[in-house]
């Protein structure tokens, strides 16, 4: 973490003196108001780096370019359609996952500096880190998807649904960065250095290319074209594919089939798991 972004730790939660609130209500605005608290600090520190956005929107800008226009004329889309709308839904889906990188970059760095101990130090709500952190990703995970859908209205992409099918569409993406910035959050306090949280993230790319998002799962090998259809992102994929009305919809499996229901039902079973541990890990935690 930058000297900037530690000093924007100076708009952590209140002084040491702080009366601890008493009764449930009490203590639901207290955790409402330090987690917004923890959720500007990291606002304010992308505001003054916007490097860190920017690199965050490269791959997929880079991705659009390499795979619509350099290979894009050498994809076949099951069904027939245009290979850049069929991209498209999956570079949406690719950047909610790739998320958990930069939520766990954050967090062991968070760590590495000290930040995080001295929040564990102060009076205020034992789970305002985690959610301040969740709170502020989804913020900037709104403002990235926001950008990648014009940059697909530039090159030609277009959702053919109704403004109510878009917007569920949206609203699957979002749940989808949602259930992995609890994933993130894990990882990122698992990891004893940033060392070891980028050995992490390495693992991003084969989870996120074995996937529905460049290439249907029925033109890969069987076994491949198996575990690619089962991954939470392909089913993600899929129901947005349908929900915009964009090529590349098919398979003949029960996960392709239902694929709105698994773009519920993935991410509701990643944040039952994850959340839990990581607001335990957190409260184990002693670096």
């Amino acid at each position: 973490m930058t000297t900037s972004t530690a000093s924007t730790a100076s708009t952590a939660p209140a002084a040491p003196g702080r009366v601890l609130p008493s009764g449930p209500l009490a203590r639901v605005r207290w955790a409402v108001a330090d987690s917004w608290t923890v959720t500007r600090r990291y606002l304010i520190h992308w505001v003054r780096e916007p490097s860190y956005v920017v690199w965050g929107l490269m791959y997929p800008m880079v991705s659009v370019l390499l795979f619509g226009y350099v290979f894009g004329s050498a994809m076949v889309v099951p069904g027939g359609g245009d290979y850049r709308e069929f991209l498209l839904p999956g570079l949406f889906g690719m950047t909610m996952m790739f998320g958990i990188g930069n939520t766990m970059m954050g967090v062991t760095t968070d760590a590495d500096k000290g930040i995080t101990d001295r929040f564990r130090a102060m009076p205020m709500a034992r789970s305002a880190v985690v959610v301040g952190r969740s709170t502020a990703d989804m913020i900037n995970s709104v403002m990235d998807l926001v950008i990648l859908i014009l940059c697909g209205l530039i090159v030609g992409w277009r959702a053919h649904g109704t403004a109510g099918e878009t917007l569920a569409a949206v609203g699957l993406l979002l749940l989808l960065r949602f259930a992995f910035i609890w994933v993130g959050i894990y990882l990122g306090l698992r990891a004893k250095n940033a060392e070891t949280a980028g050995n992490f993230y390495a693992l991003l790319f084969p989870l996120t290319m074995i996937s529905n998002a460049f290439v249907a799962p029925e033109m890969m090998p069987g076994w491949l074209g198996a575990a690619a259809a089962w991954n939470p992102l392909s089913s993600t994929v899929a129901a947005i594919r349908e929900l915009f009305g964009n090529p590349g919809l098919g398979g003949d499996s029960w996960i392709a089939q239902n694929a709105l229901l698994m773009a519920v039902a993935w991410p509701l079973a990643i944040v039952a798991l994850f959340l839990p541990l990581s607001v335990r890990r957190y409260r184990r935690a002693r670096r």
